[in-house]
């Protein structure tokens, strides 16, 4: 649904809260996303590259500036930033890297490198389409990416870590938050899109020994099937539960060890080409794999899943249950936190009074835009809905594909407006706290900066107006040593 957050870790230039509560925000954690850069370095035509600045022993080049740049014309950013803005950031971000060598608190393993690498190629993967067309796009397996882009991913995870170290603990009270707002100029105060705030009450009926049982039994008549001669990818089109793979003859290619569910990763790696695995049983359902060619850590193979359905009983006993909730908080018997907490089975949204977080803002309110956008269901519920009001039972999917119902709360609706802090305090609140450590940044930088640490600046950025004292190191005096 949303990218994942990788990039520079950045600074806060602009203060006023039109930069910083409308995203994506310029240079506060901003999602400049390093292999989406790939797609700018085939694009355009080699140049001759060269070192631009040091910081430390980390070097920056011009070619490094340009692909972020470009980051921000994709994102129709480019008239906000400049290539001075987008080196300042790379400086930070190394002068991050830097510090965090020389802090040994601070520590990424290559358990959390993999997980970031596989986050992040999850998501391009989906955009492109699946491998085989990321591939195909970029001539380069997915394995081969994940190998270049390592140490990159590495050094982000650092970074932020440091940053995450100078920042973590600074807070704004409510009197500061006024004050930030107050100090914006009338005619910069941004106009906000109509926003919501949602809550959801989900039940997913339990699936029955029974259900399991009839679900087995039809994977293990098609293993047998499979044994005596029949096509498998015949067999997937036709009856596998895989949205992902059905079509595909059930086929996945260049897959890793440890990208799939443990119980499943451990089947599919002790098989040897051409073996066909007995039915074993995850989260999802009843698979049996074939390995079409394994090489080293990465595997070609087939599956079925037959998932177990629930039966039409209990999904109408999972939608009289929130009917009978709905009831009881409409005559307020029970508030509609009280009712998430106690019978919701969405882990994310139950002990949060129901609401529904925005991954993008981490706040609880969304754009009608954005929600039409990922589920034109709920924005189709909601416009027929007033504040305060609660839907019937909806049919819903999780997002591990199991069958349910929901009901949603309307919790709050605000117009399109200038923005003010009765109806926008948490952005403003976040607009503030970002300025908040965007100062406080700006001082460690200055601190450190006069602390020794190694500044080259090449001569064609010399003349930027750089937000915070960055500038060359003088020459070495009586001994005068720099990190």
């Amino acid at each position: 649904m949303t990218e994942p957050k990788s990039g520079i870790v950045s600074i806060s230039h602009p203060s006023k809260l039109k930069n910083e509560i409308k995203g994506p925000v310029l240079l506060t954690l901003v999602s400049m996303l390093c292999f989406v850069s790939l797609n700018y370095a085939q694009q355009q035509p080699q140049l001759i590259d060269k070192v631009v600045a040091v910081v430390g022993s980390k070097i920056i080049m011009q070619s490094d500036v340009e692909k972020h740049y470009q980051e921000f014309v994709a994102e129709n950013l480019a008239s906000k930033a400049t290539r001075c803005m987008v080196l300042e950031d790379l400086m930070y971000q190394k002068l991050l890297l830097t510090e965090a060598e020389y802090d040994t608190t601070i520590v990424v393993s290559d358990a959390q490198v993999d997980q970031e690498l596989n986050k992040r190629m999850d998501y391009y993967l989906k955009q492109l389409g699946g491998k085989e067309k990321f591939e195909a796009f970029y001539g380069k397996t997915v394995q081969q990416f994940k190998d270049e882009y390592r140490n990159d991913v590495k050094d982000i995870l650092l970074a932020q870590q440091m940053k995450s170290k100078i920042t973590d603990n600074i807070t704004v009270s409510p009197e500061e938050v006024r004050k930030y707002f107050e100090s914006i100029p009338k005619d910069s105060v941004p106009f906000i899109n109509a926003q919501v705030e949602i809550g959801e009450i989900v039940k997913m009926p339990d699936i029955t020994d029974e259900e399991k049982m009839i679900a087995k039994h039809k994977c293990e008549d098609l293993h047998s099937r499979v044994i005596k001669g029949e096509s498998m990818a015949t067999l997937a089109i036709e009856y596998s539960d895989d949205p992902g793979s059905a079509k595909n003859g059930g086929e996945y290619k260049n897959v890793k060890r440890g990208e799939m569910l443990p119980e499943f990763d451990k089947v599919l790696f002790s098989l040897s080409d051409g073996d066909i695995s007995d039915v074993f049983e995850t989260k999802f359902g009843y698979h049996f794999i074939q390995m079409i060619h394994r090489h080293g850590e990465l595997a070609d193979f087939r599956h079925i899943l037959i998932t177990p359905v629930v039966s039409e009983t209990d999904l109408q006993h999972a939608a009289t249950e929130l009917d009978s909730i709905t009831k009881l908080i409409r005559r307020d018997s029970i508030s509609f936190a009280e009712a998430a907490a106690k019978i919701s089975d969405d882990k994310n949204t139950k002990y949060t009074g129901g609401l529904l977080t925005n991954p993008q803002s981490g706040l609880t309110r969304w754009d009608m835009d954005q929600i039409g956008q990922i589920d034109p269901s709920l924005a189709f519920t909601l416009n027929g809905m007033n504040v305060g009001d609660i839907s019937s039972p909806q049919s819903y999917t999780s997002p591990d594909a199991k069958q349910g119902f929901r009901i949603i709360l309307l919790k709050d609706r605000t117009k399109p407006h200038k923005a003010n802090l009765k109806d926008d305090y948490q952005q403003i609140q976040a607009a503030a706290l970002a300025s908040k450590q965007s100062k406080v940044v700006k001082d460690w930088i200055l601190r450190k900066l006069k602390q020794g640490v190694f500044v080259h600046i090449d001569q064609t950025y010399l003349e930027c107006p750089f937000q915070n004292g960055w500038a060359n190191t003088p020459p070495v005096v009586n001994g005068t040593t720099y990190r």
